[in-house]
């Protein structure tokens, strides 16, 4: 598995999750600490996201079929 397959199977869910962790940690009302670092936990998770979304998937290999008509 090449560092693009990883990036968008892997580091880009990571990422938006850690994101939706950090709202929730944010909005609950039962951990102080979740609470208190929920915007931090969000932050991280946002840059971890802009990152990883710069970093496009795989080209396609492209199969030139017009050599073969000659």
């Amino acid at each position: 598995m090449t560092f693009r397959a990883l990036n968008q199977k892997v580091l880009v869910p990571v990422a938006q999750w850690t994101m939706i962790f950090g709202i929730v940690a944010l909005c609950q009302p039962w951990s102080l600490f979740f609470h208190r670092f929920g915007l931090t936990i969000t932050l991280i998770g946002l840059v971890g996201f802009i990152v990883t979304i710069h970093i496009g998937p795989e080209p396609e290999l492209v199969h030139d079929d017009d050599e073969d008509l000659i």
